[in-house]
């Protein structure tokens, strides 16, 4: 019987991790990829960690990893299938039939991007294609970039580009936003931010690096020159798991503050796949920390 299960391998889980062997807590990492670290390591440069500037998202994950490990941490390889809860303790079932308890769930299985799926995306990925321009912006100073996107995100995404590239396309496959009206008006008031509308991406082309993005804009084929392509059309949480075990909002995130509490006793979640209004690095890191004091907590009141 294990007192907490960290579900996730990503900066979130690792985090718990650190937090939970320091806590002396018998806890084990359940990771689906061996030796993973989540989405970071597919980050070409992270400049907005604090004191681990211009680290490469694959270096810092590996810190993250080698922090954990030094302290002793558990890993366990496995895909986690389904949690089953029993009286004060889970039991949490793997692909391959076997199964594991414990007191506690920590839930930290992130986030993927919505992608495109268009000729391109996969193989600019981290050459020019980004899901992040909080992460990734400041690279294309005095460059050209497309947003892709109607909502909040795509919006705001472009609003902070337009701060540092020359040219910003907003390409959105409709020829309204669903975004804030403050949002809209601020990007319509923006000189540097040129709406594309009614234009639905074709294709990503580049070299060694995205050189421009074929978009089919009122039905007629169209080429843009950029240096880089903002995705911004939603995120898709890893939360299946949870379905009927914890509360979820209308978009499946899971439902926590920062204390991780979820609605099922005993279970935490931490990093992007929870209720929050910034996915990133440090948050991720902070949510883990945080669920560990709440599993702890939660532990010492087992039984009262």
């Amino acid at each position: 019987m294990y007192d907490t299960i960290i579900i996730g391998s990503g900066p979130a889980g690792l985090s718990a991790a650190v937090y939970a062997k320091r806590a002396q807590l018998n806890a084990v990492v359940v990771e689906k990829e061996y030796m993973g670290t989540g989405q970071i390591a597919e980050s070409e440069r992270v400049d907005n960690y604090l004191g681990l500037y211009g680290e490469s998202g694959f270096d810092l994950g590996e810190k993250f990893r080698e922090h954990a490990v030094s302290l002793g941490a558990q890993f366990y390889e496995g895909e986690a299938v389904k949690i089953v809860p029993e009286e004060n303790f889970y039991n949490i079932f793997f692909s391959d039939d076997k199964s594991l308890r414990t007191k506690t769930v920590i839930y930290a299985a992130g986030a993927n991007p919505r992608k495109l799926n268009i000729k391109g995306e996969v193989g600019f990925t981290g050459k020019g294609v980004s899901y992040c321009a909080v992460c990734d912006g400041a690279f294309y100073k005095n460059k050209t970039v497309a947003v892709i996107g109607g909502g909040d995100t795509a919006l705001q995404d472009a609003i902070l580009l337009s701060k540092t590239a020359e040219t910003v396309y907003l390409i959105h496959r409709r020829d309204e936003f669903r975004a804030n009206k403050t949002l809209q008006k601020t990007v319509m008031n923006t000189q540097n931010i040129k709406l594309i509308l009614n234009a639905v991406p074709d294709q990503i082309i580049g070299d060694k690096k995205v050189t421009s993005i074929k978009v089919l804009h009122n039905n007629q084929e169209e080429v843009l020159d950029v240096d880089g392509v903002f995705v911004a059309i939603g995120t898709v949480p890893n939360s299946k798991l949870l379905e009927g075990v914890a509360i979820l909002d209308d978009n499946n995130y899971v439902i926590a503050d920062e204390n991780g509490i979820t609605s099922a006793n005993g279970i935490f979640v931490a990093g992007d796949v929870r209720t929050k209004q910034l996915r990133q690095v440090v948050t991720a890191v902070s949510d883990g920390a945080n669920c560990v004091m709440s599993a702890e907590n939660y532990i010492s009141n087992l039984g009262e």
